[in-house]
Protein backbone atom coordinates (compact mmCIF):
# COMPACT_ATOMS: atom_id res chain seq x y z
CA UNK A 1 0.00 0.00 0.00
CA UNK A 2 1.47 3.32 -1.10
CA UNK A 3 2.12 6.34 1.07
CA UNK A 4 0.79 9.54 -0.51
CA UNK A 5 2.55 12.91 -0.80
CA UNK A 6 0.35 15.80 -1.96
CA UNK A 7 2.27 18.78 -3.39
CA UNK A 8 0.48 22.13 -3.45
CA UNK A 9 1.58 25.67 -4.31
CA UNK A 10 0.90 29.14 -3.01
CA UNK A 11 1.57 32.87 -3.43
CA UNK A 12 2.34 32.73 -7.18
CA UNK A 13 2.36 30.19 -9.98
CA UNK A 14 5.46 28.83 -11.77
CA UNK A 15 7.41 28.22 -8.57
CA UNK A 16 8.48 24.78 -9.75
CA UNK A 17 6.10 22.29 -8.15
CA UNK A 18 6.66 19.88 -11.00
CA UNK A 19 10.44 19.98 -10.71
CA UNK A 20 10.29 19.72 -6.93
CA UNK A 21 7.98 16.71 -7.19
CA UNK A 22 10.26 15.09 -9.78
CA UNK A 23 13.39 15.72 -7.71
CA UNK A 24 11.75 14.30 -4.59
CA UNK A 25 10.71 11.22 -6.57
CA UNK A 26 14.33 10.77 -7.67
CA UNK A 27 15.56 11.09 -4.07
CA UNK A 28 13.09 8.48 -2.81
CA UNK A 29 14.23 6.18 -5.62
CA UNK A 30 17.84 6.76 -4.55
CA UNK A 31 16.84 5.35 -1.17
CA UNK A 32 15.48 2.20 -2.79
CA UNK A 33 11.77 3.05 -2.85
CA UNK A 34 9.47 2.72 -5.85
CA UNK A 35 7.52 5.82 -6.87
CA UNK A 36 4.85 7.07 -9.23
CA UNK A 37 4.01 10.71 -9.87
CA UNK A 38 0.76 12.19 -11.11
CA UNK A 39 -0.68 15.62 -11.88
CA UNK A 40 -4.14 16.95 -11.03
CA UNK A 41 -4.89 20.07 -13.09
CA UNK A 42 -7.82 22.39 -12.29
CA UNK A 43 -8.47 23.69 -15.82
CA UNK A 44 -11.71 22.68 -17.57
CA UNK A 45 -10.10 21.37 -20.75
CA UNK A 46 -10.37 17.59 -20.80
CA UNK A 47 -6.63 17.51 -21.48
CA UNK A 48 -4.06 19.94 -22.92
CA UNK A 49 -4.22 18.33 -26.36
CA UNK A 50 -6.27 21.12 -27.93
CA UNK A 51 -4.49 24.00 -26.18
CA UNK A 52 -2.15 26.31 -28.03
CA UNK A 53 1.49 25.82 -26.98
CA UNK A 54 1.46 29.52 -26.09
CA UNK A 55 -1.24 28.76 -23.52
CA UNK A 56 0.20 25.75 -21.78
CA UNK A 57 3.57 24.82 -23.24
CA UNK A 58 4.22 21.47 -24.86
CA UNK A 59 1.86 18.51 -24.71
CA UNK A 60 3.64 15.49 -23.27
CA UNK A 61 2.48 12.14 -24.69
CA UNK A 62 2.61 8.85 -22.78
CA UNK A 63 3.20 5.36 -24.15
CA UNK A 64 -0.51 4.58 -23.84
CA UNK A 65 -1.49 7.64 -25.87
CA UNK A 66 -2.52 10.23 -23.29
CA UNK A 67 -1.95 13.92 -24.00
CA UNK A 68 -0.78 15.37 -20.70
CA UNK A 69 0.78 18.30 -18.90
CA UNK A 70 4.49 18.97 -19.54
CA UNK A 71 5.25 18.25 -15.86
CA UNK A 72 4.85 14.55 -16.63
CA UNK A 73 7.91 14.97 -18.82
CA UNK A 74 9.85 16.17 -15.77
CA UNK A 75 8.56 13.19 -13.79
CA UNK A 76 9.84 10.77 -16.42
CA UNK A 77 13.17 12.53 -16.95
CA UNK A 78 13.99 12.46 -13.24
CA UNK A 79 12.66 9.03 -12.26
CA UNK A 80 12.72 7.00 -15.48
CA UNK A 81 9.20 5.76 -14.66
CA UNK A 82 7.03 5.79 -17.80
CA UNK A 83 3.91 7.86 -17.23
CA UNK A 84 0.44 6.51 -17.97
CA UNK A 85 -2.90 8.05 -18.87
CA UNK A 86 -3.87 7.47 -15.23
CA UNK A 87 -1.12 9.87 -14.11
CA UNK A 88 -2.80 13.02 -15.44
CA UNK A 89 -6.29 14.36 -14.90
CA UNK A 90 -8.05 17.69 -15.24
CA UNK A 91 -11.26 19.18 -13.89
CA UNK A 92 -12.65 18.81 -17.40
CA UNK A 93 -11.99 15.08 -17.44
CA UNK A 94 -13.40 14.63 -13.93
CA UNK A 95 -16.59 16.56 -14.71
CA UNK A 96 -16.98 14.76 -18.04
CA UNK A 97 -16.79 11.40 -16.27
CA UNK A 98 -19.31 12.46 -13.64
CA UNK A 99 -21.75 13.74 -16.28
CA UNK A 100 -21.39 10.56 -18.36
CA UNK A 101 -22.22 8.50 -15.29
CA UNK A 102 -25.23 10.72 -14.55
CA UNK A 103 -26.54 10.30 -18.11
CA UNK A 104 -26.19 6.51 -17.84
CA UNK A 105 -28.12 6.53 -14.59
CA UNK A 106 -25.20 5.27 -12.51
CA UNK A 107 -26.15 7.58 -9.64
CA UNK A 108 -29.67 6.11 -9.38
CA UNK A 109 -31.44 9.43 -9.68
CA UNK A 110 -29.50 11.26 -6.98
CA UNK A 111 -28.80 15.00 -7.16
CA UNK A 112 -25.24 15.37 -8.46
CA UNK A 113 -23.04 17.67 -6.38
CA UNK A 114 -19.38 18.61 -6.09
CA UNK A 115 -19.38 16.85 -2.72
CA UNK A 116 -19.50 13.87 -2.79
CA UNK A 117 -19.69 13.01 -6.50
CA UNK A 118 -16.88 15.14 -7.96
CA UNK A 119 -14.60 14.69 -4.96
CA UNK A 120 -15.22 10.92 -4.96
CA UNK A 121 -14.20 10.77 -8.62
CA UNK A 122 -10.99 12.64 -7.80
CA UNK A 123 -10.23 10.31 -4.89
CA UNK A 124 -10.81 7.26 -7.08
CA UNK A 125 -8.34 8.67 -9.59
CA UNK A 126 -5.69 9.34 -6.93
CA UNK A 127 -5.89 5.75 -5.72
CA UNK A 128 -5.32 4.05 -9.10
CA UNK A 129 -2.31 1.73 -8.85
CA UNK A 130 -1.61 2.48 -5.19
CA UNK A 131 -0.68 -1.16 -4.60
CA UNK A 132 2.17 -0.99 -7.15
CA UNK A 133 4.54 1.50 -5.46
CA UNK A 134 5.89 2.63 -2.11
CA UNK A 135 5.18 6.33 -2.66
CA UNK A 136 2.59 8.11 -4.77
CA UNK A 137 3.37 11.80 -5.35
CA UNK A 138 0.37 13.88 -6.45
CA UNK A 139 0.89 17.45 -7.61
CA UNK A 140 -2.10 19.83 -7.58
CA UNK A 141 -1.88 22.40 -10.37
CA UNK A 142 -2.35 26.11 -9.78
CA UNK A 143 -2.15 27.83 -6.40
CA UNK A 144 -4.17 27.62 -3.21
CA UNK A 145 -7.05 30.08 -3.44
CA UNK A 146 -7.84 29.34 -7.09
CA UNK A 147 -11.59 28.80 -7.24
CA UNK A 148 -11.36 26.00 -9.84
CA UNK A 149 -8.93 24.04 -7.65
CA UNK A 150 -11.21 23.88 -4.60
CA UNK A 151 -12.69 20.44 -5.44
CA UNK A 152 -9.16 19.01 -5.65
CA UNK A 153 -8.14 20.48 -2.30
CA UNK A 154 -11.33 19.18 -0.70
CA UNK A 155 -10.74 15.75 -2.25
CA UNK A 156 -7.18 15.43 -0.93
CA UNK A 157 -8.34 16.65 2.51
CA UNK A 158 -10.96 13.91 2.58
CA UNK A 159 -8.52 11.37 1.19
CA UNK A 160 -5.93 12.04 3.90
CA UNK A 161 -8.57 11.85 6.61
CA UNK A 162 -9.81 8.51 5.31
CA UNK A 163 -6.34 7.01 4.85
CA UNK A 164 -5.01 7.85 8.28
CA UNK A 165 -2.23 9.86 9.87
CA UNK A 166 0.83 7.98 8.63
CA UNK A 167 -0.46 7.33 5.12
CA UNK A 168 -0.55 10.88 3.69
CA UNK A 169 1.45 14.09 4.06
CA UNK A 170 1.14 17.56 2.53
CA UNK A 171 4.05 19.52 1.06
CA UNK A 172 3.42 23.18 0.23
CA UNK A 173 5.63 25.16 -2.14
CA UNK A 174 5.68 28.88 -1.52
CA UNK A 175 7.65 32.08 -2.20
CA UNK A 176 9.81 34.20 0.11
CA UNK A 177 10.15 37.49 -1.79
CA UNK A 178 13.01 39.93 -1.25
CA UNK A 179 12.23 43.64 -1.06
CA UNK A 180 15.31 45.52 -2.23
CA UNK A 181 14.12 48.86 -0.82
CA UNK A 182 13.80 47.35 2.66
CA UNK A 183 16.72 44.96 2.25
CA UNK A 184 14.61 42.17 3.72
CA UNK A 185 13.08 38.81 2.94
CA UNK A 186 9.34 38.83 3.62
CA UNK A 187 7.64 35.80 5.14
CA UNK A 188 4.13 37.26 5.26
CA UNK A 189 3.04 35.91 1.82
CA UNK A 190 3.98 32.40 2.97
CA UNK A 191 2.07 32.88 6.24
CA UNK A 192 -1.04 33.96 4.34
CA UNK A 193 -0.71 31.10 1.88
CA UNK A 194 -0.51 28.54 4.68
CA UNK A 195 -3.41 30.26 6.44
CA UNK A 196 -5.48 29.88 3.25
CA UNK A 197 -4.53 26.21 3.03
CA UNK A 198 -5.40 25.58 6.68
CA UNK A 199 -8.75 27.34 6.23
CA UNK A 200 -9.82 24.52 3.89
CA UNK A 201 -8.68 21.85 6.31
CA UNK A 202 -5.15 21.08 5.08
CA UNK A 203 -2.16 21.56 7.40
CA UNK A 204 1.15 21.26 5.54
CA UNK A 205 3.78 18.94 7.01
CA UNK A 206 6.59 20.42 4.90
CA UNK A 207 7.15 23.89 3.47
CA UNK A 208 9.44 24.32 0.47
CA UNK A 209 10.35 28.01 0.28
CA UNK A 210 11.57 29.42 -3.04
CA UNK A 211 13.84 32.42 -2.73
CA UNK A 212 16.43 34.30 -4.78
CA UNK A 213 18.32 35.06 -1.56
CA UNK A 214 19.56 32.84 1.24
CA UNK A 215 16.95 32.36 3.95
CA UNK A 216 18.58 32.97 7.37
CA UNK A 217 17.93 30.57 10.24
CA UNK A 218 15.91 33.18 12.12
CA UNK A 219 13.56 33.53 9.15
CA UNK A 220 13.17 29.76 8.89
CA UNK A 221 12.38 29.66 12.60
CA UNK A 222 9.79 32.42 12.14
CA UNK A 223 8.14 30.56 9.27
CA UNK A 224 8.06 27.36 11.31
CA UNK A 225 6.50 29.13 14.29
CA UNK A 226 3.80 31.04 12.42
CA UNK A 227 2.96 28.20 10.01
CA UNK A 228 2.96 25.46 12.68
CA UNK A 229 5.61 23.40 10.88
CA UNK A 230 8.72 21.78 12.37
CA UNK A 231 11.84 23.87 11.87
CA UNK A 232 13.57 20.99 10.03
CA UNK A 233 10.59 20.82 7.66
CA UNK A 234 11.09 24.37 6.36
CA UNK A 235 13.14 23.63 3.26
CA UNK A 236 14.88 26.42 1.33
CA UNK A 237 14.80 26.18 -2.47
CA UNK A 238 17.15 28.44 -4.38
CA UNK A 239 17.62 29.10 -8.08
CA UNK A 240 19.93 26.61 -9.80
CA UNK A 241 22.03 26.75 -12.95
CA UNK A 242 20.39 23.55 -14.19
CA UNK A 243 17.22 21.73 -13.21
CA UNK A 244 19.29 18.54 -12.93
CA UNK A 245 21.04 19.96 -9.87
CA UNK A 246 17.72 19.78 -8.01
CA UNK A 247 17.97 16.23 -6.55
CA UNK A 248 21.37 16.88 -4.95
CA UNK A 249 20.40 20.41 -3.90
CA UNK A 250 17.20 19.23 -2.21
CA UNK A 251 19.03 16.34 -0.54
CA UNK A 252 21.64 18.73 0.84
CA UNK A 253 18.93 20.84 2.53
CA UNK A 254 17.11 17.79 3.88
CA UNK A 255 13.95 17.46 1.78
CA UNK A 256 13.97 13.67 1.53
CA UNK A 257 14.74 13.35 5.24
CA UNK A 258 11.89 15.73 6.08
CA UNK A 259 9.52 13.50 4.09
CA UNK A 260 10.72 10.37 5.90
CA UNK A 261 10.37 12.12 9.27
CA UNK A 262 6.83 13.21 8.40
CA UNK A 263 5.93 9.58 7.70
CA UNK A 264 7.86 8.47 10.83
CA UNK A 265 10.14 6.24 8.78
CA UNK A 266 13.35 5.81 10.77
CA UNK A 267 14.87 2.82 9.00
CA UNK A 268 15.18 4.20 5.45
CA UNK A 269 18.22 3.12 3.42
CA UNK A 270 21.06 5.59 2.85
CA UNK A 271 20.54 7.22 -0.56
CA UNK A 272 22.74 6.22 -3.49
CA UNK A 273 23.23 9.49 -5.36
CA UNK A 274 25.89 8.24 -7.78
CA UNK A 275 23.61 8.75 -10.79
CA UNK A 276 22.95 12.39 -9.96
CA UNK A 277 26.58 13.16 -9.12
CA UNK A 278 27.52 11.82 -12.55
CA UNK A 279 24.79 13.95 -14.18
CA UNK A 280 26.02 17.05 -12.37
CA UNK A 281 29.65 16.35 -13.31
CA UNK A 282 28.76 16.01 -17.00
CA UNK A 283 26.76 19.24 -16.85
CA UNK A 284 29.49 21.33 -15.28
CA UNK A 285 32.61 19.88 -16.93
CA UNK A 286 31.95 20.08 -20.68
CA UNK A 287 34.86 19.60 -23.07
CA UNK A 288 33.46 21.86 -25.77
CA UNK A 289 30.37 23.61 -27.10
CA UNK A 290 28.10 23.20 -30.13
CA UNK A 291 25.43 25.59 -31.40
CA UNK A 292 22.07 24.16 -32.47
CA UNK A 293 19.29 26.14 -34.16
CA UNK A 294 15.70 25.09 -33.43
CA UNK A 295 13.72 26.43 -36.38
CA UNK A 296 10.11 26.44 -35.20
CA UNK A 297 6.88 28.41 -35.03
CA UNK A 298 6.36 28.57 -31.24
CA UNK A 299 9.79 29.98 -30.42
CA UNK A 300 8.42 32.84 -28.30
CA UNK A 301 7.72 30.30 -25.55
CA UNK A 302 10.55 27.85 -24.89
CA UNK A 303 8.20 25.56 -22.92
CA UNK A 304 6.48 24.79 -26.22
CA UNK A 305 9.53 22.66 -27.07
CA UNK A 306 10.49 21.72 -23.50
CA UNK A 307 11.27 18.04 -24.13
CA UNK A 308 13.32 18.86 -27.23
CA UNK A 309 15.42 21.40 -25.33
CA UNK A 310 16.01 18.88 -22.53
CA UNK A 311 16.83 16.07 -24.97
CA UNK A 312 19.47 18.29 -26.60
CA UNK A 313 20.97 18.87 -23.15
CA UNK A 314 21.01 15.10 -22.62
CA UNK A 315 22.69 14.62 -25.99
CA UNK A 316 25.33 17.12 -24.96
CA UNK A 317 25.90 15.31 -21.66
CA UNK A 318 26.35 12.02 -23.53
CA UNK A 319 29.10 13.68 -25.59
CA UNK A 320 30.52 15.81 -22.76
CA UNK A 321 29.78 19.09 -24.51
CA UNK A 322 27.57 22.07 -23.76
CA UNK A 323 24.73 22.52 -26.24
CA UNK A 324 23.90 26.15 -26.88
CA UNK A 325 20.36 26.27 -28.26
CA UNK A 326 19.02 29.26 -30.17
CA UNK A 327 15.39 29.63 -31.16
CA UNK A 328 14.82 30.75 -34.73
CA UNK A 329 11.39 31.81 -35.99
CA UNK A 330 10.66 29.81 -39.15
CA UNK A 331 8.53 32.65 -40.55
CA UNK A 332 11.66 34.77 -41.03
CA UNK A 333 12.79 32.45 -43.82
CA UNK A 334 9.57 32.95 -45.76
CA UNK A 335 10.89 36.42 -46.66
CA UNK A 336 14.63 36.14 -46.11
CA UNK A 337 17.47 33.87 -47.22
CA UNK A 338 18.18 31.47 -44.33
CA UNK A 339 21.93 31.40 -45.01
CA UNK A 340 22.90 34.47 -42.95
CA UNK A 341 20.85 33.16 -40.04
CA UNK A 342 21.86 29.49 -40.10
CA UNK A 343 25.49 29.53 -41.28
CA UNK A 344 26.84 29.98 -37.75
CA UNK A 345 25.20 26.82 -36.36
CA UNK A 346 26.71 23.34 -36.16
CA UNK A 347 23.32 21.61 -36.49
CA UNK A 348 19.67 22.39 -37.28
CA UNK A 349 16.57 20.88 -35.69
CA UNK A 350 13.09 21.42 -37.09
CA UNK A 351 10.41 20.32 -34.58
CA UNK A 352 6.75 19.42 -34.91
CA UNK A 353 3.80 21.76 -35.11
CA UNK A 354 0.33 22.22 -36.54
CA UNK A 355 -0.97 24.46 -39.32
CA UNK A 356 0.64 26.07 -42.35
CA UNK A 357 2.16 29.13 -40.67
CA UNK A 358 5.95 28.95 -40.81
CA UNK A 359 6.13 25.81 -42.93
CA UNK A 360 7.73 27.42 -45.97
CA UNK A 361 10.49 28.64 -43.66
CA UNK A 362 10.98 25.12 -42.33
CA UNK A 363 11.22 23.80 -45.89
CA UNK A 364 13.95 26.34 -46.65
CA UNK A 365 15.79 25.37 -43.46
CA UNK A 366 15.70 21.73 -44.58
CA UNK A 367 17.03 22.71 -48.01
CA UNK A 368 19.85 24.73 -46.42
CA UNK A 369 20.87 21.76 -44.25
CA UNK A 370 20.75 19.35 -47.20
CA UNK A 371 22.79 21.52 -49.54
CA UNK A 372 25.34 22.68 -46.93
CA UNK A 373 25.86 19.23 -45.33
CA UNK A 374 24.76 20.57 -41.93
CA UNK A 375 23.42 17.89 -39.52
CA UNK A 376 19.62 18.03 -39.57
CA UNK A 377 17.05 16.39 -37.33
CA UNK A 378 13.44 16.76 -38.44
CA UNK A 379 10.79 15.70 -35.94
CA UNK A 380 7.19 15.02 -37.01
CA UNK A 381 6.34 18.09 -39.14
CA UNK A 382 10.10 18.61 -39.48
CA UNK A 383 10.34 15.28 -41.28
CA UNK A 384 7.35 16.09 -43.48
CA UNK A 385 8.87 19.43 -44.51
CA UNK A 386 12.14 17.70 -45.44
CA UNK A 387 10.20 15.28 -47.64
CA UNK A 388 8.26 18.10 -49.30
CA UNK A 389 11.52 19.97 -49.91
CA UNK A 390 13.00 16.93 -51.66
CA UNK A 391 9.81 16.35 -53.67
CA UNK A 392 9.73 19.95 -54.91
CA UNK A 393 13.39 20.51 -55.62
CA UNK A 394 14.63 17.08 -56.67
CA UNK A 395 11.76 14.75 -57.57
CA UNK A 396 9.98 17.16 -59.92
CA UNK A 397 6.78 17.54 -57.87
CA UNK A 398 6.86 21.32 -57.88
CA UNK A 399 3.51 21.77 -56.10
CA UNK A 400 4.27 19.19 -53.39
CA UNK A 401 2.65 20.04 -50.07
CA UNK A 402 0.46 18.73 -47.30
CA UNK A 403 -3.23 17.97 -47.27
CA UNK A 404 -3.26 19.71 -43.89
CA UNK A 405 -2.59 23.07 -45.55
CA UNK A 406 -5.31 22.61 -48.17
CA UNK A 407 -7.80 21.62 -45.47
CA UNK A 408 -6.86 24.70 -43.44
CA UNK A 409 -7.24 27.10 -46.38
CA UNK A 410 -10.23 25.38 -47.97
CA UNK A 411 -8.48 25.46 -51.37
CA UNK A 412 -6.82 22.77 -53.48
CA UNK A 413 -3.26 24.07 -53.96
CA UNK A 414 -0.87 21.15 -53.45
CA UNK A 415 -0.09 17.63 -54.55
CA UNK A 416 -0.50 15.93 -51.17
CA UNK A 417 2.86 14.26 -50.57
CA UNK A 418 1.72 14.43 -46.93
CA UNK A 419 -1.87 13.30 -46.41
CA UNK A 420 -4.45 12.97 -43.64
CA UNK A 421 -4.18 9.50 -42.10
CA UNK A 422 -7.63 7.94 -42.18
CA UNK A 423 -6.89 4.53 -40.64
CA UNK A 424 -4.05 2.71 -38.93
CA UNK A 425 -3.43 -0.32 -36.75
CA UNK A 426 -3.04 0.17 -33.00
CA UNK A 427 -2.23 -3.11 -31.28
CA UNK A 428 -4.87 -5.56 -32.51
CA UNK A 429 -7.34 -2.89 -33.58
CA UNK A 430 -7.90 -0.75 -36.65
CA UNK A 431 -8.40 2.94 -35.88
CA UNK A 432 -10.35 5.14 -38.32
CA UNK A 433 -10.45 8.94 -38.42
CA UNK A 434 -12.01 11.74 -40.52
CA UNK A 435 -10.70 15.30 -40.93
CA UNK A 436 -14.00 16.55 -39.51
CA UNK A 437 -13.60 14.58 -36.25
CA UNK A 438 -13.21 16.38 -32.93
CA UNK A 439 -9.64 17.61 -32.47
CA UNK A 440 -9.04 16.28 -28.97
CA UNK A 441 -7.49 12.83 -28.64
CA UNK A 442 -8.09 11.88 -32.29
CA UNK A 443 -4.49 11.78 -33.54
CA UNK A 444 -2.13 8.85 -33.84
CA UNK A 445 -1.01 8.96 -30.22
CA UNK A 446 1.35 6.94 -28.06
CA UNK A 447 3.98 4.28 -28.62
CA UNK A 448 4.19 2.49 -31.97
CA UNK A 449 6.78 0.08 -33.34
CA UNK A 450 8.96 0.70 -36.39
CA UNK A 451 11.18 -1.57 -38.46
CA UNK A 452 14.50 -0.08 -39.55
CA UNK A 453 16.41 -1.01 -42.68
CA UNK A 454 19.48 -3.12 -42.01
CA UNK A 455 22.65 -1.07 -42.50
CA UNK A 456 20.86 2.30 -42.43
CA UNK A 457 22.18 5.18 -40.35
CA UNK A 458 19.22 5.01 -37.96
CA UNK A 459 19.73 1.27 -37.44
CA UNK A 460 23.33 2.06 -36.49
CA UNK A 461 22.19 4.84 -34.16
CA UNK A 462 19.68 2.64 -32.34
CA UNK A 463 21.80 -0.51 -32.54
CA UNK A 464 18.68 -2.40 -33.58
CA UNK A 465 16.25 -2.82 -36.46
CA UNK A 466 13.22 -2.85 -34.14
CA UNK A 467 12.30 0.23 -32.11
CA UNK A 468 9.29 1.74 -30.35
CA UNK A 469 8.72 5.49 -30.12
CA UNK A 470 5.87 7.84 -29.24
CA UNK A 471 3.74 9.60 -31.85
CA UNK A 472 1.43 12.62 -31.97
CA UNK A 473 0.19 13.55 -35.44
CA UNK A 474 -2.69 13.36 -37.91
CA UNK A 475 -0.78 13.52 -41.17
CA UNK A 476 1.64 11.05 -42.77
CA UNK A 477 4.09 11.02 -45.67
CA UNK A 478 2.40 9.18 -48.56
CA UNK A 479 4.31 5.96 -49.25
CA UNK A 480 3.35 6.11 -52.95
CA UNK A 481 6.10 8.73 -53.43
CA UNK A 482 8.76 6.49 -51.93
CA UNK A 483 10.20 5.27 -55.22
CA UNK A 484 10.53 8.77 -56.71
CA UNK A 485 12.19 10.14 -53.59
CA UNK A 486 14.52 7.19 -53.04
CA UNK A 487 15.68 7.58 -56.63
CA UNK A 488 17.02 10.99 -55.54
CA UNK A 489 18.77 9.52 -52.48
CA UNK A 490 16.15 10.10 -49.75
CA UNK A 491 15.91 6.64 -48.21
CA UNK A 492 12.79 5.52 -46.35
CA UNK A 493 14.87 3.75 -43.73
CA UNK A 494 12.15 3.13 -41.14
CA UNK A 495 8.61 1.87 -41.74
CA UNK A 496 5.65 0.74 -39.68
CA UNK A 497 5.62 -3.06 -39.23
CA UNK A 498 2.96 -3.43 -41.96
CA UNK A 499 5.09 -1.38 -44.38
CA UNK A 500 2.37 1.23 -44.99
CA UNK A 501 3.56 4.21 -42.97
CA UNK A 502 6.97 5.89 -43.35
CA UNK A 503 8.54 6.42 -39.94
CA UNK A 504 12.07 7.59 -40.83
CA UNK A 505 13.80 9.12 -43.84
CA UNK A 506 17.50 9.85 -44.28
CA UNK A 507 19.75 11.23 -47.02
CA UNK A 508 22.25 8.55 -48.01
CA UNK A 509 24.88 11.02 -49.28
CA UNK A 510 24.67 13.43 -46.34
CA UNK A 511 26.85 13.33 -43.19
CA UNK A 512 23.77 13.34 -40.93
CA UNK A 513 20.27 14.17 -42.15
CA UNK A 514 17.41 12.25 -40.51
CA UNK A 515 13.69 12.92 -40.32
CA UNK A 516 11.41 10.97 -37.99
CA UNK A 517 7.63 10.92 -37.80
CA UNK A 518 7.69 10.22 -34.06
CA UNK A 519 8.94 12.22 -31.06
CA UNK A 520 12.19 10.71 -29.72
CA UNK A 521 12.59 13.57 -27.27
CA UNK A 522 9.73 12.27 -25.13
CA UNK A 523 11.73 9.27 -23.90
CA UNK A 524 15.07 11.01 -23.35
CA UNK A 525 16.54 11.26 -19.84
CA UNK A 526 19.74 12.82 -18.47
CA UNK A 527 21.02 9.39 -17.46
CA UNK A 528 19.68 7.68 -20.63
CA UNK A 529 19.79 10.13 -23.58
CA UNK A 530 17.62 9.38 -26.62
CA UNK A 531 19.91 7.65 -29.18
CA UNK A 532 18.96 10.04 -31.99
CA UNK A 533 19.77 13.12 -29.91
CA UNK A 534 23.06 11.70 -28.65
CA UNK A 535 24.18 10.91 -32.21
CA UNK A 536 22.83 14.23 -33.55
CA UNK A 537 25.08 16.09 -31.12
CA UNK A 538 27.99 13.79 -31.98
CA UNK A 539 27.53 14.81 -35.63
CA UNK A 540 27.39 18.48 -34.62
CA UNK A 541 30.71 18.06 -32.81
CA UNK A 542 32.26 16.75 -36.02
CA UNK A 543 31.08 19.91 -37.81
CA UNK A 544 32.48 22.07 -35.02
CA UNK A 545 35.88 20.41 -35.41
CA UNK A 546 35.86 21.06 -39.15
CA UNK A 547 35.03 24.76 -38.79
Amino acid sequence: MARFIFITGGVVSSLGKGLTSAALGALLQARGYSVRLRKLDPYLNVDPGTMSPFEHGEVFVTDDGAETDLDLGHYERFTGVSARSSDSVSSGRIYSTVLEKERRGDYLGKTIQVIPHVTNEIKDFIEIGDDEVDFMLCEIGGTVGDIEALPFFEAIRQFAQEKGRDQCIFMHLTLIPYLAAAGELKTKPTQHSVKELRSIGIAPNILVCRSEHEIPEKERAKIALFCNVRHEAVIPAYDLKSIYEAPLAYHNVGLDQAVLDAFRIDDAPVPDLTRWRDVEERLHSPEGEVRVAIVGKYVRLSDAYKSIAEALTHGGMANKVRVKVEWVDAEIFEKEDPSPHLSRFHAILVPGGFGERGTEGKIRAAKFARERNVPYLGICLGMQMAVIEAARNLAGIEDAGSEEFDFESGKKRFTPVVYHLKEWVQGNYKVTRKQSDDKGGTMRLGAYSATLEEGSKVAQVYGSTQIEERHRHRYEVDVQYREALEAQGLKFSGMSPDGRLPEIVEWTDHPWFIGVQFHPELKSKPFAPAPLFADFIRAAIEVERLV
